[in-house]
């Protein structure tokens, strides 16, 4: 089964984004094509006054004039050399401006895509495009964009120069058009799906390498080394094979390119030949014609022959506009209610952070307005139904959860019942198909999947609440248990953590998104199996530290373990993208239901008592 991938856009869309964005650098733009036309411009001044140069040796004329044409035909050398060398500057700085620009757009719609979607196109296709495409598009411009903007120009300023001559010797020259259309022709059909198939290899190669660096201690684990490099390799192989076909492909362009142009140049040859034998035209034109066509190889060489680097970066420029152009983020609804300032700021701070602090009206379309007055924490959300794909199964179906302030509710089931599906519609990070969600004040969502930003751990936690002193910084980590290994860290909260620093181990991570959780201090706390990367030494430590977060807070929590959900308020049981059971803990025991079956084969016990610790009873 082919995996769906992130949008691509069409030529179209390709060529008018990258319009749009020259407009928005119109002093830059212009000055890069004057320089450029200059360049291309300069450079026929030497073959015509060759040219000249031949006819007036013949006419007789004194050394005084040759050599006043001769420092003519190098001072416009050295005056080509320097603008074209000018041109390219420019037109490279424009271009890394452009790519830039799309890169940052490319990163911002990349942060909001919803988490379904990129699960389903894969990390590999989304990291290629930011990464590959981007790096291959800008290594174009700045190489490969000047050089062919200078011969397109070139090929239309020396064609016009060899009409200028004699307009026989012009269509003499065109002559060799039919040729390099028949190659083209030939050519950009078979070649550009080629490019098309190579880049999505690429994406195919990048997941499937970060798959196997991502778990690689899991593929040690079970021995499944061979067959995750077999996979590798595979992929590799095939983008190897596509690049050979390429190639095979452009050899024989070039041959084709080649018998078009001894055309052109023997038609201008003859055609030069007759003139000046009957007399109506002289060898200087003749001269300067023949060395304006054999001008022209070098740029119609560079455009015909770079067509598959053009193809291969307007291919990879296609993927980063198609993900660039995805909608972007919607602003706050005007009647959402306004967040204290302690957890507005982190929305923008840190969108994928452990702690990801956002206005829910950010993400439900049209949200119902929040009661009038100081925030409650209430929550609501209300699913009808619930697809990824509008004619995909039915993930989730009529869903009616309501929280009220300050209470604590559950969500158990087993592994694909929706659980993780109704969080994020809950958290923002997806629009249900058919339904709505409401909550008065922001909500924070904390997930699995924990993230420690490189740099020193006062400032990872501040991306919750930038002005956060060491003093509150210290206090919350307190609280959630961390003080001990805080203290320690070398230097502190000025230890480095992260990347090139100090590695903090799963719990502690996740204990530093529970940090965050106190700095931020929304209305609403979200855990998505939040405690799960603890083992059964640290899962104590962990639900002490999102007790402690989320006390006298409007709670959702995805149960990894069972000991959790017996704590809670209210206990919904799901099954099959539906609520099956809702209660207290021990009114779902005594129903003898999904709950009651869920428990036993948890704790390996019919009894009804909660256990009071955080690991897993042992199983008899």
């Amino acid at each position: 089964m082919t995996r769906p991938l992130l949008p691509i856009a069409t030529p179209r869309e390709t060529w008018a984004a990258a319009r749009a964005e020259l407009a928005q650098l119109p002093g830059l733009t212009a000055t890069t094509l004057v320089m450029l036309v200059a360049a291309a411009a300069a450079g026929l001044v030497p073959p015509w006054v060759l040219g000249r140069l031949v006819d007036d040796v013949m006419a007789g004329a004194d050394t005084r004039r040759v050599v006043m044409l001769a420092v003519a035909i190098a001072v416009s050398a050295l005056a080509g050399g320097a603008l074209t060398a000018a041109g390219a500057t420019l037109a490279a700085r424009l271009g890394e401006t452009v790519v830039a620009r799309l890169r940052e757009r490319v990163v911002d719609r990349a942060l909001h895509l919803p988490r379904a979607t990129l699960e389903r196109a894969g990390t590999g296709d989304l990291l290629s495009r930011t990464g590959d495409d981007v790096a291959l598009v800008a290594n174009a411009i700045t190489t490969s964009g000047p050089v062919l903007a200078w011969a397109l120009l070139s090929v239309l300023l020396t064609a016009a120069g060899l009409f200028a001559l004699d307009w026989r010797l012009g269509l003499a020259g065109l002559a060799a058009a039919p040729g390099y259309a028949l190659a083209l022709r030939w050519y950009l059909p078979r070649s550009m799906p080629y490019f098309a198939k190579e880049r999505v290899a690429a994406g195919e190669r990048t997941q499937a390498l970060s798959g196997a660096l991502g778990g690689a201690a899991t593929v040690r684990a079970y021995r499944t080394e061979r067959e995750h490099v077999d996979r590798i390799a595979a992929r590799s192989a095939i983008g190897r094979d596509l690049a050979l076909e390429v190639f095979q492909l452009y050899t024989r362009f070039t041959s084709r390119l080649n018998r078009a142009e001894l055309i052109g140049l023997a038609a201008v040859l003859v055609v030069g030949f007759l003139l000046v034998r009957d007399g109506l035209g002289t060898v200087g034109a003749a001269t300067a014609a023949a060395l304006y066509f054999h001008r022209l190889f070098n740029p119609i060489g560079i455009l015909l022959m770079e067509a598959d680097t053009t193809m291969l970066a307007t291919a990879a420029l296609s993927r980063i506009v198609g993900v660039a152009s995805l909608p972007a983020p919607a602003p706050a609804a005007a009647a959402a209610p306004a967040a204290p300032a302690a957890a507005a700021a982190p929305a923008a701070a840190c969108p994928l952070s452990a702690a990801d602090i956002s206005d829910i009206s950010d993400f439900s379309g049209s949200p119902a307005a929040a009661p009038s007055g100081a925030e409650s924490g209430a929550l609501e959300v209300t699913v009808a139904e619930h697809r990824y794909d509008p004619d995909g199964p039915v993930i989730l179906a009529d869903i009616a959860l309501r929280l009220a302030p300050g209470e604590r509710v559950a969500l158990v089931g087993a592994s694909g019942a929706g659980k993780s599906t109704l969080a994020a519609i809950a958290a923002g990070l997806l629009e249900p198909h058919s339904g709505s969600v409401t909550a008065d004040g922001p909500v924070a969502l904390i997930s699995q999947e924990v993230h420690v930003f490189a740099g020193p751990l006062a400032e990872d936690l501040r991306l919750a609440r930038p002005d956060a002193t060491d003093a509150d910084l210290a206090t919350a980590l307190d609280r959630i248990g961390a003080s001990s290994w805080l203290a320690t860290l070398p230097e502190g909260l000025a230890t480095h953590v992260g990347e090139g620093g100090h590695q903090l181990t799963p719990a502690r991570a996740q204990q530093l998104a529970m940090a965050r959780l106190l700095l931020a201090d929304p209305a609403v706390a979200i855990l998505d199996e939040a405690t799960a990367e603890a083992g059964s030494t640290g899962a104590r430590d962990l639900d002490h530290a999102a007790t402690a977060a989320t006390e006298g807070r409007t709670t959702l929590i995805i149960a990894h373990r069972l000991t959790q959900a017996a704590t809670a308020d209210r206990i919904l049981v799901m099954d099959a993208g539906r609520v099956v059971e809702e209660g207290t803990h021990a009114a779902l025991l005594a129903s003898a239901g999904r709950y009651h079956h869920l428990w036993q084969a948890w704790t390996g016990t019919p009894s009804p008592s909660p256990a009071t610790s955080g690991d897993r009873p042992p199983t008899p």
